[in-house]
């Protein structure tokens, strides 16, 4: 099972990291596209969590590949900051893009991906990066099971990260004079922070959801004498948030 699941791991990575380096390819050269470019590819939470699932699914095939040759059923620390990553940011944030994403489209397609993209971006592209990465999560949430912090620890790492892409956001709006989403320019101040807000709250809404599925059915996963999951989070993630910030600042 170990041997299976390490495989899995590794193909959906080969995946997530085609798309990483494919997707932000699509249209660079059509004169149509242009207009999308500025502030760089990175500034659409949807790259952003093509990456972030690559990351995550990296440290989980690493984490399969160390328990399978030390015979351990968990490697203290890599467990700990594999689960750590999953529950608070890759689950809920995938789901995020998945939901919102269509939620958009349906209501009002030109609020979130004018038609004008279907003729520079494959259906494929579209189908990869807005629908295949919740099945993909959710079909994790299934397969191996994951600790979750205390949900003041859950709840607080993915208001940081919430907070630090509306602070990228409106940056960029200042720099380049366009929001990165078209929906955005429809909104009033007043409206665009309750929106930012109730995205948060609709965010911490699915961390919820991938906690209770997760209990349903793996039980309540106690974390291991010795991996302080608390004490880690924050350390661990701002660690990976400055080279994250380093890798992105070329784009800016």
């Amino acid at each position: 099972m170990k041997i299976s699941i390490c495989i899995y791991h590794f193909l959906v990575l080969s995946w997530y990291i085609f798309l990483n380096c494919h997707v932000p390819q699509l249209g660079i050269e059509k004169e149509d596209l242009k207009f999308t470019l500025k502030g760089g590819h990175r500034k659409y939470l949807t790259l952003l969590n093509l990456l972030l699932q690559a990351i995550f699914f990296g440290v989980a095939c690493l984490d399969d590949v160390l328990k399978i040759i030390k015979g351990k059923k968990d490697i203290k620390f890599l467990t700990a900051f594999r689960d750590l990553l999953f529950t608070t940011l890759a689950f809920p944030i995938s789901t995020f893009v998945f939901s919102a994403f269509w939620g958009l489209f349906l209501y009002n397609r030109d609020l979130i991906y004018p038609k004008i993209l279907d003729g520079i971006l494959p259906m494929w592209a579209n189908h990869a990066m807005h629908t295949l990465i919740f099945p993909l999560s959710l079909a994790e949430v299934f397969l191996t099971p994951h600790r979750y912090p205390s949900r003041k620890t859950g709840f607080t790492i993915l208001g940081i990260s919430g907070l630090a892409y509306i602070i990228r956001i409106l940056w960029l709006h200042s720099e380049t004079g366009q929001w990165v989403y078209p929906v955005f320019e429809k909104l009033s101040p007043v409206v665009l922070m309750a929106f930012f807000c109730l995205s948060y709250v609709f965010s911490a809404g699915l961390y919820l959801l991938g906690e209770k599925l997760s209990h349903w059915k793996w039980g309540f996963l106690q974390v291991p004498p010795g991996s302080s999951l608390g004490a880690i989070s924050f350390l661990t993630l701002l660690h990976c948030g400055l080279k994250l910030v380093s890798a992105l600042t070329p784009l800016l």
